[in-house]
């Protein structure tokens, strides 16, 4: 049977081992591993689910799996990353973002049998600590120098960085230990930037339980474009989990235009589809490139993990319908998740040379006339070449919107109010 490894690796998942020989070892037979998610805001984003994904894996392939969301740590701050001191989020706050997020947890992690996974938060056990345990029990456990030493904090020194969050590794550390003797859990992972906080965690349960004790911890790659930008930034910000911050359309659109190298890459690393199957893609796609079989099937994919297979079908119907020019085929919610971005408010009935003006869609009414009698117009989904023509509320759709189309791919979304 191939250890989970050797799947991981092949996907371009992990990017450093404390000890990969240890690791693959524990893995050999069922083991518990655990992540921590940060309730920092109140939905994870598509980066996030690189994390969420890995878990999965694990969890199909035999292992227990524990999501720890960071109800406690989240009010303290991770220094990681960030090039100044975080702004501190209330208790109302971070006790809403914190059910928010264990409630996207538990879409993608099966709970219902504990022996496969655990949902928990480290608040229950962080928020008993007093001070005076906090420093005996563990804080003497942290040198100085070894603390200053990691990148987390070196990075912050000279701008400046407060014992909150200085503590910040030592909270993270108590976790593995508690996860450790509480459920077993022998190996934890993290993003890239956590190696700090991740290694610390297991010097802490060496000291506590001996240098023996068979832990490890690894790292993923931080995901990136391959023009080495960072991955996971639509126009629109950031691609959330939660459907009302980024519609299932969003998200296919954003997947479905990535470029050739990225699609195949995208596919080991988001989608559950086999290493035959994504082979097998890869070589259809070097075939025929311009039909995009790869993009299609990846954002696919990655609508119906994160939303449902019914999501991700409506979110092909949906850009098939833009794409055809078939906008009467789409619902008023339809419309307004694909066409919303690029709405403007018109008051009543307007000349549409006037409005192709009004909207971005011509620089002037000479320009607007060429586009009516070129034949490039279209208004919800019929061409129109009468220069005299009116758009008028009482003909749009849902009594409110006006589609207008200019060429095949300039789309304009008329709020007739």
């Amino acid at each position: 049977m191939e250890n989970i490894i050797d799947e991981l690796n092949w996907r371009g998942l992990i990017k450093d081992y404390s000890d990969q020989a240890l690791i693959r070892d524990l893995f050999s037979t069922p083991n518990t591993i655990y992540c921590g998610f940060d309730p920092s805001a109140k939905s994870m984003h598509i980066g996030n689910f690189v994390m969420i994904a890995i878990l999965m894996r694990l969890q199909k392939a035999g292992h227990r799996v524990i999501a720890v969301v960071g109800g406690g740590t989240g009010m303290i701050g991770d220094p990681s990353g960030k090039s100044k001191e975080r702004n501190l989020l209330d208790d109302e706050s971070i006790k809403a973002n914190t059910e928010s997020i264990r409630a996207q947890l538990g879409r993608f992690i099966d709970l219902k049998d504990p022996k496969k996974g655990i949902l928990v938060n480290n608040y229950d056990w962080l928020s008993k600590l007093s001070m005076i345990d906090y420093l005996r029990d563990y804080g003497k456990f942290f040198p100085i120098n070894y603390m200053l030493a990691k990148d987390i904090v070196a990075s912050r020194l000279e701008a400046g960085i407060s014992y909150t969050e200085f503590s910040y590794m030592i909270l993270q550390s108590i976790d593995f230990l508690h996860l450790h003797k509480t459920y077993g859990c022998n190996v934890q992972i993290g993003g890239s930037d956590q190696w700090g906080n991740l290694t610390s965690g297991l010097e802490l349960i060496r000291k506590v339980e001996g240098n023996e004790t068979k832990v490890g911890v690894m790292t993923s790659h931080l995901i990136t474009k391959s023009d080495g930008k960072k991955f996971g930034k639509s126009e629109d910000g950031a691609l959330f989990l939660d459907r009302k911050l980024t519609s299932p359309y969003k998200l296919y659109q954003y997947f479905i235009n990535t470029s050739d190298e990225d699609a195949i890459k995208y596919l080991k690393v988001f989608t559950f589809l086999t290493r035959e199957e994504i082979e097998a893609i890869a070589v259809a796609h070097s075939a025929n490139p311009g039909d995009r079989l790869a993009q299609k099937r990846l954002a696919f994919e990655i609508v119906k993990v994160v939303h449902g297979e019914e999501a991700a079908e409506r979110a092909i119907k949906m850009t098939e319908a833009l794409f055809a020019g078939d906008i009467r085929a789409l619902s008023e919610d339809e419309l307004q998740d694909t066409l919303g971005s690029l709405k403007k408010e018109v008051e009543g009935d307007s000349p549409l040379i006037d409005l192709l003006v009004s909207i971005g869609a011509a620089s002037s009414k000479r320009e607007a006339r060429e586009f009516i009698t070129g034949n490039s117009v279209m208004i919800n989904g019929e061409k129109v070449n009468d220069v005299n023509f009116v758009v008028e509320k009482k003909n749009a759709l849902y009594d409110r919107f006006s589609v207008i189309r200019r060429g095949k791919k300039n789309y304009f979304l008329v709020d007739h109010r």
